[in-house]
């Protein structure tokens, strides 16, 4: 049996990793049609639960998670996810410059001990989301915070106080 992709999805605040949900919205999306939200994620639903396990009180907010995965691989208008504590995104391919910038990131969230979700987003659909042009760019809780570059580890950090509304010297 071929290992299927597991795509990375926020649900209820925490990063769960969900196996074939690319295949999914593949299969899905070809023949949905003239399908409303309840019936594409119901079909999600059915396909994801054969490979993951999902508790019965979280299936509600798998599906909508799911159903947002599709929405933003269909191109269609998403409402934008729920920012719950800190979330940060590297945006590249993996170059040597991509994985530094995330190597800072995590360094300086160890410094500060600032629990986030931290990203490395190498899909170009996903980067595209963004609006960037360049790599390696930096996302700090939805806002492109460096495009281009891999900036100074200051400059990181105050982009996280920033964000956390910490003072200052944290």
């Amino acid at each position: 049996m071929p290992i299927k992709e597991i795509k990375q999805l926020m649900i209820n605040g925490r990063s769960i990793g969900i196996s074939g949900l690319s295949e999914a919205i593949n299969e899905i999306g070809r023949i949905s049609g003239e399908w409303g939200d309840v019936e594409i994620t119901k079909r999600l639903f059915e396909i994801i639960s054969r490979n993951n396990y999902v508790p019965s009180n979280m299936q509600e907010a798998y599906g909508k998670a799911v159903l947002r995965e599709f929405k933003k691989a269909q191109g269609l208008p998403v409402a934008p996810e729920p920012v719950a504590g800190l979330k940060i995104a590297v945006l590249g391919m993996g170059c040597a410059r991509c994985s530094q910038l995330e190597s800072d990131v995590r360094d300086i969230l160890s410094e500060m001990k600032i629990a986030a979700d931290l990203q490395h987003i190498t899909d170009l659909k996903e980067i595209a989301l963004y609006g960037v042009m360049g790599s390696p760019a930096l996302v700090v809780n939805g806002k492109v915070v460096s495009v281009g570059e891999v900036p100074p580890k200051s400059k990181i950090r105050q982009w996280i106080i920033e964000s956390c509304n910490l003072p200052e010297e944290a």
